[in-house]
């Protein structure tokens, strides 16, 4: 049981390499019926909570946002991982969970957009609510009061009948007092038949701002931890945190296939891979201010194929790490930094020297953008860049090409042969005169597309975020280029 004070006695079900066979990870999923709802708050005030009593959570973000997961893991000193059942299906997913979950007190989840958004904004594909149906996960959902008193029972009932099984166990009302909480509880809980678990008063002084591309970083705010620590106080007395861990605890076991099997037949029968005889290869990743958004699991995958990460920055940083086989550069926000970046010319001669002699490299999103000839900034003034991709990388003041896409390899290149598949996603305000066409972009359940991506035997670029776990073989290309690469 989960105590108030200390670690869950008795632990969880031990395991083993092949996977779960009925775990007790207790768990629950934070959701809510729409964006805005004070979900990420309300979820690292948890988070912060569940520590001060002892113990230790992990965090995992529906969906394919970036930035959130980052707060998560500010709040608990280790990595959180992205759930998304249209990258990873059914099966997959399941496997990550548990495999990150397995031996931790408890698991949180985010939700993302409203309970049942997903592909499309027509269907349920990718929603919080299908992560929910595939982990078996409980669910508590936030509800943004403002402008709303009895209204909510009415909001409650309906999203508990959109599906037969909803996974619906209780409600956090936001925004809203202890009086209209106790005012409404009664009725809520007599009309939806779960209970409501509490509320969060207006706390105007624990907000996290946002800007263009959602939230602004955690190390963007240097009084973050303290935000946090003040909303977990609150959260302590507002909340019924002992319900919520008793709701965590009646989670349903879990079974799952270990994460190798999901591995590309190549790995998986290559002698040297089984015998770790096989030396790792160096693989440089920019991870600052300017370049953050990565997917956990992306660089797990790299890790498990036999790369070693060095991480590195392209801000404050003279040159890159010594010996590298590969070069990572994820997205972030270099428009913010453009002009730092620019004058950093050590970084960048480097990276031109080591490009220019062969060194393979991955770039993606802010990444793309760093290595064209210029970027504009937020006052778009351009600035000089590496100058590696031809083009500029240019402000349009508007999100472009926002959402899940499928990629479909037009020519042979580094990631994988014509018609090899990868999903991914889009998210920028930003274009490029020279976005290649290497790969086809299709959305997913539309009739959109378009052309993107420049790539050759040695390198990939573009803005779209690649999920290497739904098609390992991109990944394991990557990898197996940089092992040629001799430097």
């Amino acid at each position: 049981m989960l105590g108030k004070t200390g670690m869950r006695n008795g632990g969880i079900c031990s395991m083993n390499e092949k996977g779960g066979a009925g775990v007790k990870i207790p768990r629950f999923m934070l959701a809510a019926p729409n964006s805005g709802s004070g979900k990420t708050l309300i979820t690292c005030g948890l988070l912060q909570a569940l520590k001060n009593r002892g113990l230790q959570p992990a965090s995992f973000k529906c969906g394919p946002d970036y930035i959130d997961p980052l707060f998560h893991t500010k709040v608990l000193g280790v990595p959180s991982r992205n759930l998304d059942t249209y990258f990873t299906g059914r099966d997959l997913t399941c496997a990550l969970f548990g495999t990150h979950a397995q031996n931790a007190d408890l698991a949180v989840m985010e939700g993302v957009m409203g309970f049942y958004d997903g592909v499309a904004g027509v269907t349920c594909v990718a929603s919080s609510w299908e992560l929910a149906d595939v982990t078996d996960t409980p669910v508590i959902l936030v509800i943004n009061m403002r402008g709303m008193s009895l209204s909510v029972a009415a909001l409650i009932r309906g999203f508990q009948q959109m599906k037969p099984e909803s996974h619906i166990r209780g409600v956090i009302l936001n925004q809203t007092s202890e009086f209209m909480c106790r005012q409404l509880r009664p009725m809520i809980e007599d009309l939806c038949q779960i209970p409501v678990l509490g509320y969060v008063p207006k706390v105007t002084d624990c907000v996290i701002e946002s800007r263009h591309l959602g939230l602004v970083t955690p190390d963007e705010l240097t009084d973050l931890q303290e935000r946090i620590e003040k909303l977990a106080e609150i959260l302590e007395q507002t909340l019924d945190l002992d319900a919520i861990l008793r709701l965590a605890e009646d989670a349903s076991a879990l079974s799952w296939e270990p994460l190798q099997q999901f591995l590309p037949e190549t790995y998986t029968t290559k002698s040297t891979l089984e015998n770790n005889e096989i030396p790792q290869i160096r693989i440089g990743v920019a991870r600052d201010e300017a370049f953050c958004f990565y997917y956990e699991d992306n660089l797990d995958l790299l890790r498990q194929l036999g790369a070693e990460i060095l991480y590195f920055s392209p801000l404050h940083d003279r040159k890159l790490p010594e010996k590298l086989q590969g070069l990572l550069i994820g997205g972030g926000y270099p428009e913010l930094y453009a002009q730092a970046l620019s004058e950093n010319t050590g970084m960048l001669q480097d990276i031109r020297k080591q490009i220019a002699g062969g060194l393979p490299y991955l770039a993606e999103c802010g990444g793309f953008m760093y290595l064209h000839e210029s970027m504009e900034d937020m006052e778009q003034k351009h600035w000089p860049m590496a100058g590696i991709l031809s083009g500029k990388a240019f402000y349009t003041g508007k999100l472009g090409r926002f959402g899940y896409v499928e990629l479909t390899a037009e020519q042979d290149q580094m990631l994988g042969r014509a018609g090899d598949c990868i999903r991914a996603h889009e998210f920028h305000y930003f274009d490029s005169s020279d976005n290649g066409n290497a790969f086809h972009a299709a959305k997913p359940m539309r009739s959109r597309g378009w052309d993107c991506m420049q790539a050759g035997s040695s390198y990939a670029a573009g803005f779209p975020h690649l999920y290497y776990y739904s098609n390992p073989e991109f990944a394991l290309n990557f990898v197996d280029t940089c092992r040629r690469y001799k430097g």
